[in-house]
């Protein structure tokens, strides 16, 4: 019986500390940004749903809107333009998820040396807030550009759709 939970605890140790090591996933660099938020904004993935306003609103995001390219019988010329809106947006995303990073490595520094006074910290706080404003500015465009995109057949179409996921 002790052998057996020896065993148990051991396995559960082995596919613990493999999990720990696993190098697919990026562990984040700054004390501030949990490895999920790193990860997210290396990658440039929302995990605020900023495009919430807009697609309550009708103005779906374009990336959504590819997955149902066939259901909603998508030109070339809008799949075109789809793809290239996306392909913009990830972009932004991710080079701004850099620069969020960036900053909150300088403001970590700042903290940890102690040299900090009023000014220093609200630029980088307002920085901060910039980069935000800027991945939000995209998301938002990104889903103006796809709904312009649509014909109201096919923007209802996509929305049944995406409540039957």
């Amino acid at each position: 019986m002790l052998k057996k939970a020896v065993i148990i605890v051991f396995t559960f140790y082995c596919r613990y500390t493999y999990a720990q090591t696993d190098s697919s996933v990026n562990h984040s660099t700054v004390k501030s940004i949990t490895s999920a938020r790193y990860e997210a904004l290396i990658n440039g993935v929302d995990l605020d749903n900023m495009a919430a306003v807009a697609e309550l609103n009708h103005y779906p995001m374009p990336d959504k809107v590819l997955q149902y390219k066939k259901q909603l019988d998508l030109s070339p010329i809008q799949l075109s333009k789809l793809t290239a809106i996306n392909t913009e947006l990830h972009r932004k995303r991710v080079e701004m998820g850099g620069n969020i990073i960036t900053n909150e490595k300088k403001l970590d520094d700042l903290f940890r040396t102690h040299q900090l006074d009023d000014g220093t910290i609200i630029f980088y706080t307002n920085r901060y807030g910039l980069y935000q404003g800027e991945i939000r500015n995209a998301i938002l465009q990104a889903c103006y550009k796809t709904e312009g995109l649509l014909s109201e057949g096919q923007i209802k179409l996509f929305e049944k759709l995406e409540n039957h996921k």
